[in-house]
């Protein structure tokens, strides 16, 4: 018996489990095998269409050929059934938007999709998202995307992921706040199609967040996230041209964020930010982990107010990572001052729960060292481990160690352990 069949004589289960693992180029290729798998895409319920190409390996040189989609289209019309899952990465030239067009069309019309994912390479082909009314992930990347007129939204929506995304302002706010079930966002290198986007943010279902500033970005407002879990906001390589517009760039912290357990924030190039709906006694009381990233050139003491502000509102706080960039004890010289001098009665997560913090610096600053290692040793009650990590040489390497061991408090059991990364 030949191996073509005996694929043909396994029995039709075996037959659906194998195509529905497939991706499109399979999935193409057997479906001009013999007739008896023929029959099985007009049975399926679902297929999956579509596969990371840097899961396979590949990397796309050359744009689609028209026929490649024509041939995935027959795929498609031959179903009875709608795909749950389609996904589809390569390399579309911007005449094609019109096959990749008539494809979602199709898409639309089998119903039931509730995963999309698609990536151009190199050309941000355009899109005309459909309203999939079942669809819970959406996964765009390297696209130019539109809405069609009287959007109505993806009301089952749970994951949106936008990725090197050309979109509008209006198109941005009406895929967001007509998708009322989202949980999880995911927003990196958008480009803005005319102004500046000023994104709003509002939902009530929000659990996991993920925003990437940059140039195409003015503004970032939480306005309302009562369900917050994990936020992570953060610049995304900023022209040195645009840093110092950078600085109008507010992002809006209110009472609604009071259930996030673990927040990144980026404030190399942030100067403004918005505490206006915030009560002082104002806490995290979920939040157990925050990253706080400081670009020493561009501090000032309202940054500064915001850092002591953070640890204030944070009573359970169990991990603290400071980043520092541009570190330069001569520009940190008021805050330390400021900081030695605050009084610290009111950093409860400090004397309570605080149990490791890590120190990173491009550069190893003795100065600003010891006075942050002073500042949690004198502070932190039940503190076990302070990394230090910097990635460059510094002249300071073999006086830190002593310095540090002079600065140590006897009453802290405290572990300092300095390192250098490797990779210098």
């Amino acid at each position: 018996m030949s191996g073509a069949d005996r694929i043909s004589a396994l029995p039709l289960e075996i037959k659906v489990s194998i195509l529905c693992c497939l991706d499109v180029k399979h999935a193409i290729r057997m479906s001009a095998l013999t007739r008896s798998w023929c029959h099985i895409y007009t049975l399926l319920p679902c297929l999956c269409l579509g596969c990371s190409l840097d899961q396979l390996g590949e990397t796309p040189q050359n744009p689609v050929a028209p026929d490649w989609i024509e041939r995935i289209h027959h795929v498609v019309s031959s179903l009875r059934g709608p795909f749950l899952i389609f996904k589809l990465s390569h390399f579309f030239s911007t005449d094609q938007s019109e096959l990749l067009q008539s494809l979602l069309n199709l898409l639309l019309q089998k119903g039931g999709a509730q995963t999309l994912s698609l990536s151009s390479y190199r050309n941000r082909v355009q899109v005309h998202l459909p309203s999939f009314h079942f669809l819970k992930v959406l996964q765009l990347s390297q696209c130019h995307v539109v809405l069609p007129v009287g959007f109505q939204g993806f009301n089952r929506l749970v994951t949106l992921t936008l990725r090197d995304v050309e979109i509008s302002n209006l198109h941005l706010h009406l895929l967001i706040h007509t998708s009322n079930n989202l949980t999880k966002i995911q927003f990196l290198d958008l480009v803005a199609t005319e102004d500046p986007l000023s994104v709003n943010i509002s939902l009530p279902l929000l659990r996991h967040l993920q925003f990437g500033i940059n140039d195409a970005v003015d503004k970032l407002y939480i306005v309302s996230a009562p369900c917050l879990e994990q936020a992570r906001i953060f610049f995304r390589k900023p022209s040195h041209s645009r840093i110092a517009m950078l600085a109008c760039v507010t992002l809006e912290l209110v009472t609604s964020v009071a259930t996030v357990s673990s927040l990144h924030l980026d404030c190399g190039v942030l100067k403004s930010l918005s505490l206006v709906s915030l009560p002082f006694n104002f806490t995290f009381p979920r939040l157990r982990c925050l990253k706080f990233f400081l670009n020493i050139a561009t501090m000032d003491k309202r940054m500064y107010g915001l850092f002591i502000w953070l640890l204030r509102s944070m009573s359970f706080l169990e991990e603290l990572e400071i980043k520092l960039a541009n570190s330069d004890s001569r520009r940190t010289n008021f805050l330390i001052r400021d900081l030695l001098k605050e009084k610290q009665d009111g950093l409860s997560c400090l004397s309570q729960t605080l149990k490791g913090v890590t120190i990173s610096m491009d550069v190893l600053d003795v100065m600003t060292c010891i006075t942050m290692v002073m500042f949690f040793l004198l502070n932190g009650n039940v503190l076990k481990l302070i990394n230090i990590q910097y990635d460059m040489h510094s002249d300071a390497e073999p006086s830190i160690i002593e310095e540090l061991q002079k600065a140590k408090v006897a009453s802290s059991e405290a572990k300092v352990v300095i390192l250098r990364s490797k990779k210098c």
